[in-house]
């Protein structure tokens, strides 16, 4: 079965509508416990409805979600998610009581409820609560935000609306006579097998000539979205837009910038590697859309069946009860695996406690293709590990973790693959696929870090957020990371159009650079067979989101506040460069 099963989440429409009335009933109820939190009987119903809530509300999110990620095109499926994401809403308005009313009887009674319940799941987030409790408003006052959250929701619906809904295939003819139909879920491929530089080109102005046209469609959405980012920030009194996204779970700003700051002193070798390219391939000028051209070719195509093989032999080579999380993270009706139309493009893992994992992909029976098998694998066996291990109230692991489960998952297919190849041309591929995954992973999401740090600065300075301001940042980026000049590549610098974390997670993507950091030490940990190395990922993985991030990360033997795990990534780069070369007799 190559389709997801969304009766395994609900088996007919009927019970999702009735799960839709259930979660009304429940919000009442909560809502009917205001002024009774501070009472045993009153904070146990509390915990009791809040765990009920959660479930039916995370299964109802997810189905709709999903469902619509099959097509965006289909408006019942687009009715379905804005029913779901109205009872949201109306549940942050009618339940932001609730924090408030906790914060105003103190630490100390709070604490000793949770003790005299005995409900230990709660422990860790009241502590955070209180942490945090500095940014919390009064009742009427967080009622009156959770008010304007379905418009400022907007904001995202419009940019999906118009990145993906209105946007389509384009249809270009090749030199050799050949006519493609181009779109956002295959481009990346042509341009990895285009060896003619005006179709890679045509391929290039297929996908971003859509941004170029709405360029300032697309500004004023992203403005919006960073206006009410700075309005949060100045009513919650947070010092930086930055310190509002990182506060909440207690990562140090010096991470960001460390990270940032670190990479930016760093790219000599990455602009190495492109010189290299650009020689290698004899080419006048280096292009973004040239980094797709391959050193080898290997005329081995990965199926999705062959690619998830590999993958679980992969993970089976980390003993069997990593294995067997795994095969339960690929089953059938728990993967959507090809590309149609109005499907969401990318990939990405979805979990639910009390209902598994799911994994949504594009396959195009490439090699990239099989290592984001790998990636999402690496997240949903994460999500298995932490669902096992945690109570629902700390299963959940933060965007900051997330993706130190999935880039370990590549690096060990990375080795399968190495191990398993038959002969050169097949490890210059794959070699390639690790160099690359360090560009993509490391140094394009601390640029687009950097990018979102700018960003941000000009709307906390009251400077007008235009398109070419964007462009401006962008084009002075891709100078300072790649050396490659943007003026000369025309369209390019829209590229942070073409983002959507940018558009739905604001200062997300650093933590695919934190993350790739931690996993390549964590990874070189486990397959060295370090005393305990395994073990501690595991139970890293173990610890859902019972704690802080950083402490999480820890219990692997990394500490993220240092820049040594940022170096590490470019000494493994240089290395991985160093290989590359003599292979191909450089």
């Amino acid at each position: 079965m190559e389709e997801w099963n969304l009766k395994l989440l609900y088996p007919t429409k009927e019970a999702f509508e009735q799960s839709l009335e259930e979660i009304k009933e429940i919000i009442k109820k909560l809502e009917g416990l205001k002024g009774k939190l501070g009472s045993l009987e009153g904070f146990s119903m509390y915990a009791e409805y809040n765990r009920i809530l959660d479930l039916k509300l995370s299964r109802a999110y997810s189905y709709v979600s999903m469902k619509y990620d099959l097509n965006q095109k289909d408006i019942s499926s687009g009715a379905d998610y804005q029913k779901v994401f109205k009872i949201y809403n109306d549940m942050l308005g009618q339940t932001a009581f609730i924090k408030p009313e906790i914060i105003s009887y103190g630490k100390p009674h709070i604490m000793r409820l949770v003790e005299e319940l005995g409900l230990k799941e709660y422990q860790f987030e009241m502590e955070n609560l209180f942490r945090n409790q500095e940014h919390f408003l009064d009742a009427k006052s967080e009622n009156i935000m959770a008010n304007y959250s379905s418009a400022i929701a907007t904001f995202h619906e419009l940019y999906d609306k118009l990145a993906v809904s209105d946007n389509t295939s384009t249809e270009i003819l090749l030199s050799n006579g050949k006519k493609i139909e181009v779109s956002e879920a295959d481009f990346t491929y042509y341009l990895g097998i285009l060896e003619d530089a005006k179709d890679r080109q045509k391929v290039f102005e297929a996908i971003y000539r859509f941004y170029e046209n709405h360029k300032n469609t697309f500004a004023t959405i992203y403005n919006g979205i960073m206006q009410a980012e700075l309005a949060e920030v100045k009513n919650r009194g947070y010092s930086s837009i930055l310190e509002s996204h990182l506060f909440y779970n207690a990562i140090p700003v010096d991470v960001y910038h460390s990270l940032v700051e670190t990479t930016r002193r760093n790219t000599k070798v990455l602009k190495e590697y492109l010189a290299f390219r650009q020689k290698y391939f004899k080419l006048d000028k280096l292009h973004t859309y040239d980094r797709f051209l391959q050193f080898s070719h290997s005329q081995k195509e990965y199926s999705y069946e062959k690619s998830k093989e590999m993958v679980l032999d992969a993970c089976r080579t980390l003993g069997e009860d990593y294995y067997n999380h795994a095969c339960k993270a690929l089953e059938d009706g728990r993967v959507s695996v090809y590309t149609k139309d109005g499907k969401r493009t990318g990939a990405y893992s979805t979990s639910l406690y009390d209902c598994g994992t799911f994994i949504l992909l594009n396959h195009n029976n490439n090699l990239d293709s099989a290592f984001t098998i790998a990636h999402e694998a690496g997240h949903s066996i994460h999500s298995l590990y932490a669902n096992e291990n945690q109570a629902p109230e700390t299963a959940n692991y933060t965007i900051f973790v997330a993706e130190i489960a999935s880039t370990f998952n590549e690096q060990l297919f990375l080795d399968y693959v190495m191990a398993h190849s038959t002969n050169k041309e097949e490890k210059i591929v794959v070699l390639q696929q690790a160099l690359d995954n360090i560009v993509a992973t490391f140094y394009r999401q601390t640029l687009f870090a950097d990018y979102e740090l700018r960003a941000h600065e000009l709307v906390e300075k009251g400077i007008p957020v235009t398109q070419e301001s964007l462009a401006n940042i962008m084009t002075e980026l891709y100078d300072v990371y790649y050396g490659i000049n943007l003026k000369e590549e025309p369209l390019k610098n829209n590229v942070w159009a073409y983002i959507p974390h940018f558009f739905h997670t604001p200062f997300y993507v650093y933590q695919y650079a934190t993350s790739f950091a931690a996993s390549l030490a964590i990874y070189e940990k486990v397959k060295n067979k370090e005393s305990n190395a395994l073990e501690n990922y595991i139970k890293m993985l173990s610890l859902g989101g019972s704690t802080y991030p950083i402490d999480i990360v820890k219990q692997a033997s990394v500490d993220l506040t240092q820049e040594d795990a940022f170096i590490a990534v470019i000494h493994r780069f240089e290395e991985l460069l160093k290989d590359l070369k003599k292979m191909l007799g450089e």
